[in-house]
């Protein structure tokens, strides 16, 4: 069954969700076919350049928001494996409409879907069961001195994260607040 794609009040942020096909054996999901309609209409013509898998053990924590500054600007297709994770995306592109403004979905296995981030959006999810997994798919090469994001707990963006945060890197609580966003990290 073809997977369907949901928009977002944010340009380019789409919810895909697949339906996966189950019988005695299991269930099999199409996590990617970049010749379906959904993900063409989603992914576009863009190449694979990377994909990564994240772990995170405890329930609440926190990682992103993050980013790659432009000319490395990256778009991500975010699918969780294992457990449940909020995911969201902000949007930082100065020129957008809904710039600064944040959408999240929750992503599990049992829902099949994924969550599309393009290029000049920050992404950053909430662990909401222990040992949850993501597999992204990156656009782009890691560039470390691209890196960037905007705090979490951003007073502007106001995101209300379900649960309270239990775990977050020094590094994603420095990161800047929106003002000063698209500054690359040292």
């Amino acid at each position: 069954m073809p997977a369907e794609l949901r928009r977002t009040p944010i340009n380019g942020v789409f919810e895909l969700v697949s339906q996966p096909f189950v019988d005695a054996r299991g269930a099999f999901l199409n996590a990617f076919r970049a010749q379906e309609e959904a993900f063409m209409g989603a992914w576009g013509d863009r190449g694979i350049a990377q994909v990564n898998l994240s772990r995170s053990e405890a329930v609440g924590t926190i990682r992103g928001l993050h980013l790659q500054a432009p000319p490395h600007s990256e778009a991500k297709l975010v699918r969780c494996l294992k457990g449940r994770v909020w995911d969201v995306a902000v949007d930082l592109r100065r020129d957008s409409a809904t710039y600064g403004q944040w959408q999240a979905i929750e992503l599990s296995p049992d829902q099949g879907n994924a969550l599309m981030i393009p290029e000049g959006c920050a992404h950053g999810f909430q662990v909401l069961e222990p040992s949850s997994e993501l597999l992204y798919l990156h656009s782009g090469a890691w560039v470390p001195e691209a890196e960037t994001g905007v705090r979490w707990d951003d007073p502007r963006l106001a995101i209300t994260w379900p649960l309270a945060p239990t775990e977050l890197s020094k590094r994603d609580c420095a990161l800047p607040l929106l003002p000063d966003t698209l500054t690359p990290i040292p």
